[in-house]
């Protein structure tokens, strides 16, 4: 956001505080729209001091009550972040006590798609229009990315050409959430069902290395309203109920990963807890906790669960019973 699309008192401030943050190589991109919001707040209820008060907080505040939760929080926090850094040559500028926004998994339950549902995706992806197009690979290929791999559906648009290693089975992210990059270890149906992609997907321009790995109707980058449309069209056309607040949202297909990467594991006779960091690794997360917050637990894992337990408790029992 550049400074002549700011215009309240506080234009210059918080045009300042936005370049600042981007002098520590972050891309500062979604936060310097957040505070245009509140830009736009201070103007449209002419409010012209250039020093943040308690009430102007507290007025803002009221005005994200009718947000999601989350969204309230993301919009309160940049603007607070703004506080403190005026308040540093300013020390009457207030600053507002965060707000208190229970955490993504409390206020949204996954939806854990079954195999069955995913293949049905995979199935209606190819009967997108128009067809004889590339646009019914483009999808069938990016759904069963997103379900093989757990990529966020960000990362799978930004993916170039040049990011997939076929010899290598392998996928490189170059920016991931909080710019941090990856490597994605592919299964072999999973490279080469992108392989069979590619060889369609080079056929359209622009097809240089750095041209988009997948494109849309317009041989473009996919873009997220575009993805949005036709993924609402696939859970129709496979009777998968939607609702705009429960779901089941595409990011739930990395959720759906998460899941089922660990029932394999405890159906294979893993060691779990010495696979998690590497789980948490190949997700892109830097605190193993944010990979608990994927692992839903559903009834096929509740089964596996209690049957190990169970194994385990028969196994314990024999062996006390040879010792005696």
């Amino acid at each position: 956001m550049s400074a002549w699309t700011l215009c309240s008192c506080l234009a210059g401030e918080i045009d300042k505080f936005i370049k600042l943050r981007r002098l520590s190589g972050t891309d500062y991109s979604s936060q310097a729209r957040l505070l245009g919001y509140f830009d736009c707040f201070l103007v449209d209820h002419n409010i012209w001091k250039r020093r943040i008060t308690r009430e102007i907080c507290d007025s803002y505040q009221k005005e994200l009550a009718g947000l999601a939760p989350r969204t309230q929080g993301n919009r309160f926090c940049v603007v607070r972040q703004l506080c403190r850094r005026l308040a540093l040559g300013d020390p009457l500028s207030y600053i507002p006590e965060a707000l208190r926004i229970p955490p993504s998994y409390q206020t949204h339950r996954a939806y854990i798609f079954t195999k069955e549902e995913v293949a049905a995706l995979l199935r209606a992806s190819l009967q997108l229009s128009p067809a004889g197009s590339l646009r019914p690979q483009t999808y069938w290929t990016l759904i069963g990315l997103l379900y093989s791999t757990g990529l966020r559906i960000g990362e799978a648009m930004a993916l170039n050409i040049e990011n997939f290693f076929p010899s290598e089975m392998r996928l490189y992210v170059a920016k991931g959430k909080f710019r941090k990059a990856r490597w994605i270890v592919l299964s072999e149906s999973s490279r080469d069902a992108l392989q069979q992609y590619l060889e369609q997907r080079v056929k359209k321009k622009p097809n240089m290395p750095e041209s988009p790995l997948l494109l849309n109707k317009c041989c473009r980058r996919l873009s997220h309203s575009s993805v949005y449309a036709s993924y609402l069209k696939l859970l129709k056309a496979c009777d998968i109920a939607y609702h705009k607040d429960t779901g089941p949202r595409i990011h739930d297909l990395r959720h759906t990963f998460a899941v089922h990467c660990l029932l394999a594991w405890y159906q294979d006779g893993k060691d779990i807890n010495a696979r998690l960091p590497a789980l948490a690794t190949y997700m892109g997360h830097v605190d193993i906790r944010s990979t608990l917050i994927y692992l839903q637990p559903t009834a096929e894992l509740q089964g596996e669960v209690s049957r190990r337990f169970h194994d385990h408790y028969l196994n314990h029992i024999a062996s006390e019973g040879e010792q005696s």
